[in-house]
């Protein structure tokens, strides 16, 4: 072809034997151009060198499609990306070694409509496969690819230039960006935003090392995770492990977070001086950006074992994620502190203790509805009567508000002040009635709306007596001697709501050893595009096939009785008159690290005591273990473990008084360094369950007593 002879390309390194993906200059030097339409290198034209010169020298992806056949050249960057295909496609049409996605649209037509008519093209976030050098694996990738037409000295167009640029890990990162605010978008606690944010910044940046800060009083809490650490499913849904800094600590975390100002550094010790392990030891590269917003101060880190440059592209995506993740963290502590408020202001006009009787089991939960950041109107009471019976209510106060709760209250106190005076039940209502008609006065409204359900159980008489105000009619579970348990909705007189006037009519129903009576709210059956009847059905059914009549696991089977989410209130109360007395015992468990061990011998020597198969104790000792680990754990106050047995049932709970939040049901195939516990009780127990109380949280799980 015509043209002055050029410079022929020097490989930058001596070649011996086939050339290889790092030599493509190489490939240059010894191609047998002579047998393809360039002709031999001394003849190329010098604008066609200029461009082989700078495609070789260029670490960015590119080709050469030359001539009508557009036969390729590429470099190095380019092979990697073809891999297995290279060396053999150097000098060989484009059409073949392409042939897989020469059809493509954005390929082959694009090639050919530049090589025709000289306009260039640039193609956008192109997913293409690539089978990378060395690999053999076929991946997805992203590129931005721009195509110009390479001219001769005398601008005839001669061939194609394609410069791809791979774009994947940007994508991938704006990619995982949105999946960061989507998820952050459902997070309500700080655990959760911890929880997010780590498992986000750990995948995403590749990191050896991430932690989560914010401030907390005086000083700093924080959380921490570590690259290969064995987190199973428990691990997942367990609060974290927030780790107390002083306001001096002086690490670049808290610092960061107390200046606002963020901080990397690319090699050295950063954590040296404050570290409280190997793996801080460990860091040479930190990243540290504050979260900073109106009401909060705080830090996300991101760490690496090995130098690591902080490029633009990369601080730019991290101060992205902070400030996502700094907002998510401000609407938690706002939903905590709202959350708070409103569920102690709820539970604080509940009863903190329900009776305890000899012939009686008595245990109630309650559930707070839409988002558990507001105050509701249900309630639950169960007191001693003068007579020695036990009064029982359960009532619903419309409204999911602070003047619900309030109103609730004066509701409750109200009934229990009217049933010592006056134990029969239509008469409490009959006086009830005319209080909340007074409210509905004073407050000028006519939406002062309450149901309630009020009786006396006489445990001697093996007889109650109920009396409703426009309430659901209660559940009786009753266990027939030598059959299946069966339960009954109780035929009540339904008379209206309080405030509206009207009769409330008495009933006295047997009850006997073994039933187990059930007072729930309408949150309890009522779901959304499902018929009523079907909610009664199919809680009707759950207690029925319940393993026992314990009050404590009937709770927990009512509340879960019928499918889908509710945005109602849930309260329950239920009563068992029990067959035969059990027999109870308690243990204080002080916050110190051998605590689980004297729990276990103390358990051990009491189940024994009243001797208890040993397959059972064993399984109770076990789960019991596990669960003051994790009320010590994650709460960090004292506990206390509580047990009760009975002929056919073991009960055994735990309570703390911190704010541990609510215990979600997991199932682990791994033992993990922590958060077992709660697999443990799914397998070896018979029911379990979780109840919030006024100061704190109580888990509890009851096994079976085998028949002799």
């Amino acid at each position: 072809m015509p043209g002055t002879v050029g410079r022929v390309p020097t490989p930058s390194a001596p070649v011996s034997g086939a050339p290889t993906a790092s030599d493509a200059a190489a490939l240059v030097l010894h191609h047998p151009w002579a047998d393809t339409p360039l002709g031999p290198p001394e003849g190329w034209d010098p604008a066609l060198r200029a461009v082989v010169d700078l495609m070789l020298g260029s670490p960015v992806p590119m080709a050469l499609s030359y001539g009508d056949d557009l036969v390729l050249i590429y470099n190095d960057g380019y092979a990697e990306l073809i891999g297995s295909k290279h060396p053999a496609a150097f000098g060989r049409p484009s059409a073949e070694v392409l042939a897989e996605l020469w059809g493509v649209s954005g390929i082959g037509d694009v090639i050919g409509r530049v090589y025709r008519l000289g306009e260039p093209f640039l193609e956008k976030e192109t997913t293409l496969p690539v089978s990378r050098t060395g690999t053999g694996i076929i991946e997805q990738a992203v590129f931005t690819r721009g195509y110009s037409a390479v001219r001769d000295s005398g601008g005839g167009i001669v061939g194609v230039l394609t410069i791809a640029a791979e774009t994947t890990q940007v994508t991938e990162q704006l990619q995982s960006l949105s999946e960061l605010a989507s998820a952050l978008s459902g997070t309500l606690t700080l655990d959760d935003v911890a929880r997010v944010s780590l498992r986000y910044a750990l995948n995403s940046f590749d990191a050896d090392q991430v932690s989560f800060a914010v401030d907390d009083g005086p000083g700093w809490r924080a959380v921490r995770r570590v690259r290969g650490e064995l987190l199973d499913e428990a691990d997942e849904r367990l609060p974290p492990l927030w780790r107390r800094w002083p306001a001096d600590a002086g690490t670049p975390m808290t610092v960061t977070a107390e200046t606002g100002r963020p901080s990397f550094t690319p090699d050295g010790q950063p954590l040296l001086a404050t570290a409280v392990d190997r793996h801080d030891q460990k860091v040479r590269a930190l990243a540290a950006l504050p979260l900073r917003t109106s009401s909060l101060r705080g830090a996300l880190t991101v760490a690496y074992q090995e130098a690591h440059p902080w490029t633009a592209a990369e601080r730019a995506l991290l101060a992205a994620s902070a400030e996502l993740v700094a907002q998510a963290a401000e609407r938690a502590r706002r939903f905590e502190n709202q959350h708070g408020t409103a569920q102690l202001l709820q539970r604080s006009m509940l009863p903190e203790h329900l009776p305890d009787l000899p012939r009686l089991r008595v245990a109630a939960r309650y559930d707070p509805g839409v988002d558990g950041n507001a105050a509701g109107g249900d309630f639950y009471d169960a007191f001693l009567m003068p007579g020695g019976g036990l009064g029982i209510v359960l009532g619903d106060v419309a409204g999911h508000d602070v003047q619900a709760a309030a109103r609730m209250g004066q509701v409750r106190a109200a009934l229990r002040a009217l049933a010592l005076s006056q134990p029969q039940p239509d008469a409490v209502l009959t006086g009830l009635d005319r209080l909340v008609g007074s409210l509905g006065t004073e407050g000028r409204t006519d939406e002062l709306f309450v149901t309630v359900i009020f009786g006396v159980i006489e445990p001697d008489r093996e007889l109650m007596t109920l009396a409703s105000a426009g309430h659901p009619a209660p559940l009786l579970r009753r266990c027939p001697p030598g059959g299946d348990p069966v339960a009954e909705y109780l035929e009540i007189p339904t008379g209206p709501p309080l405030g509206l006037g009207g009769v409330r009519t008495s009933t006295s129903v047997p009850f006997s050893p073994g039933d187990t009576l059930l007072l729930y709210s309408d949150g309890v059956i009522e779901r959304r595009r499902q018929s009523l009847a079907a909610g009664l059905t199919d809680l009707a059914t759950a207690v029925a096939g319940a393993a026992s009549g314990d009050p404590r696991a009937l709770c927990a089977v009512a509340t879960a009785a019928v499918a889908g989410a509710t945005e109602d209130d849930v309260a329950v109360l239920a009563v068992e008159h029990v067959l035969t007395p059990s027999r109870s015992a308690s243990m204080e468990v002080p916050a110190e690290p051998t605590a689980p061990s004297r729990v276990r011998h103390w358990m051990s020597a009491q189940l024994a005591a009243w001797q208890v198969p040993e397959q059972v104790i064993g399984a109770a000792v076990l789960c019991t273990s596990e669960l003051t680990t994790n009320a010590l754990l994650h709460a960090g106050t004292a506990a206390r473990v509580e047990i009760d047995l009975s002929p056919e049932r073991l009960l055994v709970s735990v309570s703390d008084s911190g704010t541990r939040g609510t215990v979600t049901r997991a199932q682990t195939d791994t033992l993990s360094s922590r958060g077992r516990g709660l697999g443990l009780i799914e397998e070896l127990s018979d029911a379990w369950g979780t109840d919030p109380t006024v100061r704190g949280s109580t888990v509890w799980f009851e096994m079976l007593i085998p028949d002799e």
